[in-house]
């Protein structure tokens, strides 16, 4: 289990992480979202004991990283995949962090076949590519076959294949038992592998949730109605906190409302429903929702670029 209590992070007058609090339980896969600059890697780095909070307290499994007498067997992490001597094959380095600590050869071999690296392991790792190092960098994550995991960006770099077979890896690891906290920005990856979100913004916790919940809450009720009454049916749904559009020709763009109370309404006047369908919101959608106001930095809309802010020509 981790656990962030009240962690606090400052560089003089920038407050990186402010006051966070979560916990990350096993069994589960977790996604830990949030935009550039959202303090996402300055929290697993103080998870890990590499930065020191300027308040509050971070444990892994009950305990600060740096009080566990193995700390490799505890906590598997890879926060910067390149960060390797680079005159070294992928077998000598993943053998240097194995005698940290005792892990035999065999677990070393275990691993760089785990990982797909079988090929490779002799060759040094300045001439692997982004996808090959990524690889590695879950090798030493696992190497002491930890009960939490804690990966930065895991499928950078990685092919379709490799993207499916680091899904898989991280659902068979939490199926195990184990606690894995997992960061990355593509969104219907996540929504795929996770099925609990961390996400902050600007330092500060935004949810602490379900995936399923957070899109609901990100997209309300909107539901699409198709019927041959749809003036009459729009009356009908009319309310202070109802919105219906017209999207084309007896279509309608309810939201506030649920499907079934839309449906309970148009029995309860005669009015014939040829469709009937809640809509729902992408993991991007609601996150680019969640998130508007955390985004360090603010782009100009893509469609008024080169027109002077008067939007497209017709």
């Amino acid at each position: 289990m981790i656990e962030a209590h009240s962690l606090t992070k400052r560089y003089g007058e920038h407050t990186a992480v402010d006051d966070l609090s979560f916990t990350v339980r096993p069994g589960v896969v977790t996604g830990f979202l949030g935009p550039n600059g959202a303090g996402k890697s300055t929290t697993m780095r103080m998870l890990l004991g590499l930065d020191a909070p300027t308040s509050g307290r971070a444990a892994v499994n009950g305990r600060k990283y740096a009080e566990h007498r193995a700390p490799l067997h505890e906590v598997g992490a890879m926060l910067e995949a390149r960060a390797v001597h680079t005159g070294r094959s992928a077998y000598h380095h993943l053998l240097a962090l194995a005698a940290t600590t005792g892990i035999s050869r065999r677990r070393v071999n275990e691993v760089i076949d785990l990982v797909g690296l079988s090929a490779v392991a002799g060759k040094r790792v300045g001439g692997f590519s982004l996808g090959m190092g990524q690889r590695l960098g879950i090798a030493g994550a696992l190497l002491g076959d930890p009960a939490t995991v804690i990966l930065d960006e895991p499928v950078n770099g990685l092919d379709p294949e490799g993207i499916l077979w680091i899904r898989n890896l991280l659902k068979g690891l939490a199926g195990e038992g184990r606690t894995v906290l997992v960061s990355s920005h593509l969104m219907s990856e996540m929504a795929l592998t996770a099925e609990h979100l961390i996400v902050i913004g600007r330092g500060r916790l935004i949810a602490d949730t379900s995936v399923a919940q957070f899109v609901a809450r990100a997209a309300g009720d909107v539901v699409r109605v198709r019927t041959d009454e749809s003036d009459r049916l729009r009356a009908l749904l009319a309310g202070p906190d109802v919105t219906v559009a017209a999207q084309e020709a007896g279509v309608l763009q309810v939201t506030g409302l649920s499907s079934d109370r839309i449906g309970r309404l148009a029995a309860e006047h005669g009015v014939a429903l040829a469709e009937l369908t809640p809509q729902q919101a992408s993991l991007e959608e609601a996150f680019m929702e969640l998130t508007r106001d955390a985004v360090e930095y603010q782009a100009p809309d893509a469609r008024l670029i080169g027109t002077g802010g008067k939007g497209l020509a017709a």
